[in-house]
């Protein structure tokens, strides 16, 4: 490239980022992490929550930064902060989803010989999840531009912090509104999450929340025992992935250049200067077709393992053992993806829910108990994860974007957020191995678990919920399709429906129509004071602000939680 960058901009952004491994970096890391994962277990296995600590964690970081001795004061880089931030919300979600729950089903099950073997199918599921996200993030199928709401909380709690004024007060107001929400048991992050999401997306989620709440009393049906959501996700699933597949197609041909704006294909074109530009993304349709399928081959390598040691061709047989294989792990691929999905569009993931429904689509086939609760396990210990890189790597995006050259530095920076995202990991793995047994033998396992279980053991008696589920997977797929893959309304709705928490959908309305109104206020106010900034972006940043500091106000509450857990 030709054109150099400003000499002005060159000192300040021409840089190296820096490395998750430096020494200062990875001790505050290591330590972070281990707080991580033990707030995750312990908030789990009492409480059946996992919170989203990064907030937390790019907190204290900023704390550390402040402190004049040794080498300490380079954690006020808001990129250093950023490693840190996302090496502890991944120890958090790692010890708590991927890998404590799927290890207390067989311990539940009465198999604690059968743990080790659902421990190490778990460490892959998670090291797999994370690899696909870091391969295919700022693609079509997942672009940084989308949401990914805990992200934006992140990256706007360290720019506040860097940056301080009119922005930190705005968010500290909004942490504090967040929080005290909270107390009140009101569920705040459904409201940021309103602020920052796709409009139409959010609509079905806050529609989905509302249907859950009141058709029980309204209508007298209860949902979720006539598997009325369970459906919903599947029709909605099943047209999300067919719409993930047809994203992965090259329009040019296999050739990367110039595309139109937003596709996969514009990747390799940066502006002029090297400067950030909106249109482009750094992953294009062939490295998201074959991190998908190298996705796949991993899992399916993974669920070969579990079966082979946990003893699955002794329940089933040979061509039991090659259906029980290619279930689990093309389960894990879908779970994957309807989860982060999910997650990209409105910051909640309903892995329990996509989880229960491999789980009845096993009993269907009539997996024997032992192999059936294998394969829930491997399926439980993938998506959390898969979302949380999805968050971090928003918030480094989000971070670098005033880089310049940006590409190169954008694509340093990823990897180096991966890297701590495995020392996370790594954390999270050594703190299960050292704890799971006394916390199981003392009773603190994952309600979660719990319901899988019994699910398991109850069986399916009757074809009902096979033809509830049918049925209504038809306006699923209808909505998934007509909604278009950038909105995921299906998804979304199936999503409200199942996580169905009280008052939420009220809040994600309630922050929609203050959003509609806050923007064309703005607007009018631009017209008339003839304004040189855009309104709408003016309103955009001040809406994420607020989003943000709700979502981080309810984030902190959730890790307050802890002394209760305690």
């Amino acid at each position: 490239m030709s054109t150099s960058p400003p000499a002005a901009a060159a000192p300040e952004t021409a840089r190296a980022h820096p490395r998750a491994l430096e020494p200062v970096t990875l001790v505050v890391t290591v330590l972070l992490s281990v707080l991580g994962a033990v707030i995750g277990l312990v908030l789990i296995t009492t409480l059946g929550i996992a919170p989203n600590t990064s907030v937390i964690g790019a907190l204290i970081a900023m704390l550390i930064g402040r402190i004049s001795f040794a080498a300490l004061s380079r954690m006020r880089d808001p990129q250093r902060q950023n490693l840190v931030q996302s090496a502890i919300s991944g120890s958090t979600f790692a010890a708590a989803n991927s890998l404590v729950t799927p290890i207390a089903v067989p311990f539940l099950m009465g198999k604690p010989g059968l743990v080790w073997p659902m421990l190490g199918g778990a460490v892959i599921g998670l090291a797999v999840d994370s690899w696909v996200l870091y391969r295919v993030f700022d693609s079509r199928l997942l672009p940084a531009t989308a949401a990914w709401p805990a992200g934006i909380a992140a990256a706007e709690t360290i720019k506040a912090g860097d940056e301080g004024g009119r922005k930190a007060k705005l968010l500290g107001v909004s942490a504090v509104v967040g929080f005290v929400g909270s107390l009140f048991k009101l569920p705040m992050s459904a409201a940021g999450v309103a602020f920052l999401g796709n409009i139409w997306a959010l609509l079905m989620f806050g529609v989905g929340l509302l249907v859950a709440q009141y058709a029980p009393t309204l209508l007298h049906v209860d949902l979720a025992a006539n598997h009325v959501p369970h459906g919903v996700m599947i029709g909605a699933g099943l047209v999300a992935l067919v719409q993930a597949v047809l994203l992965m197609r090259d329009r040019k041909g296999g050739k990367t250049g110039k595309g139109a704006k937003g596709t996969a294909e514009a990747a390799a074109t940066p502006s002029a200067d090297g400067a950030f530009t909106p249109e482009v993304r750094t992953v294009d349709a062939r490295r998201l077709r074959r991190g998908l399928l190298e996705g796949l081959a991993l899992f399916l390598v993974g669920a070969m393992l579990i079966a082979l040691t946990g003893g699955v061709l002794a329940d089933m047989g040979g061509a039991g053992l090659v259906g029980w294989v290619l279930l689990a792990g093309v389960a894990a691929l879908v779970h994957q993806l309807i989860v982060g999905l999910a997650a990209m569009h409105s910051g909640w993931f309903p892995a329990f829910a996509v989880t229960l429904i491999f789980l009845i689509v096993g009993l269907v086939l009539g997996i024997p108990m032992v192999p059936l609760a294998l394969l829930v396990g491997y399926a439980a210990s993938t998506g959390p994860a898969f979302a949380d890189v999805g968050f971090d790597f928003k918030a480094g995006w989000l971070l670098r974007k005033d880089a310049v050259p940006w590409h190169p530095y954008e694509m340093a920076g990823r990897r180096q957020q991966y890297i701590a995202q495995l020392v996370g990991f790594a954390v999270a793995i050594l703190v299960v191995v050292v704890t799971w047994k006394p916390f199981f033998e003392d009773g603190r396992v994952p309600p979660v678990a719990q319901v899988y279980v019994d699910t398991i053991k109850a069986g399916l008696t009757d074809t009902h919920a096979l033809a509830m589920m049918g049925l209504w997977a038809i306006p699923g797929a209808l909505i998934q399709f007509f909604g278009g893959s950038s909105r995921q309304m299906g998804v979304l709705l199936a999503t409200g429906l199942l996580v169905a928490t009280p008052q939420a959908g009220w809040l994600v309305l309630a922050a929609l129509a203050v959003r509609f109104g806050y923007t064309r206020w703005k607007k009018r106010q631009g017209q008339r004071e003839a304004a040189e900034s855009d309104p709408q972006t003016d309103a955009d940043n001040d809406l994420a602000l607020v989003g943000a500091g709700l979502v981080a106000g309810s984030s902190l509450n959730d890790v307050s939680q802890i002394y209760k857990a305690v």
